[in-house]
């Protein structure tokens, strides 16, 4: 197996962000500033909305485009706006489904050394140069979250969301696993090493739902956003005393939107 190390050329004349920041900082902070400030003024008045993550590297076809496509639609019915990455894949279905819906359809796209396209279906679209920043966007505006199978970057992006919550930086709203064939090797290494181990406790992943039908995603979302109860079994029941309820477990706050999906 090649080492990737092995190949970084040190005469490479990209620019790496990360180990760039040196180069003009006063000038780049105002830039970040920047982003954050438009993603700001653009997204105000976009909830309720929903964030979906996923792989960039479904294509139309793949039954697992399509379920994209149906949960977005589904959940735009509902009143629900869809945030997603902005790129192609499973950002792109659930993005056609919010515009099949006639919901707002965001696509939160990043500059990528390989060009990343907007997909079409966004009928709101901000470019950032800066992941942080679009990361904030894609947070911030959502009232529940759903990973669908993905790679580094869902997992990424999964973990922050989970980091926010269990940190209380963020309000606590379901995280919601599609697919419990895809998501079991990593429910079983949380349940059986961290969780066994001491390094993370049950309520830390309380609200992550694991989902295998467009309608359990449906009913997740919106018990939630109605009742702040979750009614479908915790990924982490299977971890908890004999003594609890998974049946339907109470949110940790009241504070929902007051005008609310349909």
């Amino acid at each position: 197996m090649s080492n990737p190390l092995a190949r970084a050329d040190t005469n490479d004349r990209r620019e790496y962000e990360i180990n760039d920041l040196a180069k003009e900082d006063a000038w780049r902070m105002f830039r970040i500033i920047g982003e954050m400030v438009t993603g700001f003024d653009r997204l105000s008045g976009i909830e309720p909305a929903i964030t979906i993550y996923g792989s960039a590297r479904v294509r139309p076809g793949d039954p697992l485009y399509e379920t994209t496509v149906d949960i977005a639609q589904e959940l735009g019915k509902l009143g629900f706006a869809i945030v997603t990455g902005g790129g192609p894949g499973l950002m792109e279905a659930a993005n056609k489904g919010a515009h099949l819906a006639g919901a707002t359809s965001v696509g939160l796209n990043i500059e990528l050394p390989v060009e990343q396209e907007p997909n079409p279906y966004a009928t709101l679209t901000i470019t950032f140069s800066h992941f942080f920043a679009r990361k904030v966007m894609l947070a911030k505006y959502a009232t529940a979250f759903i990973a669908m199978p993905g790679g580094i970057g869902t997992l990424d992006e999964l973990s922050e969301i989970l980091c926010l919550i269990q940190t209380h930086k963020m309000k606590p709203f379901p995280v919601i696993l599609y697919d419990s064939k895809y998501w079991n090797g990593l429910l079983q290494w949380l349940r059986t090493t961290t969780l066994a181990g001491g390094y993370i406790s049950e309520a830390d992943l309380g609200l992550l739902v694991v989902c295998d039908s467009v309608a359990d995603v449906v009913k997740t979302v919106r018990d939630w956003y109605d009742k702040q109860e979750i009614a479908m079994e915790s990924a982490m029941d299977t971890a908890r005393s004999p003594s609890s309820n998974p049946s339907r477990r109470k949110g940790r706050h009241r504070d929902v939107q007051q005008n609310g999906p349909k």
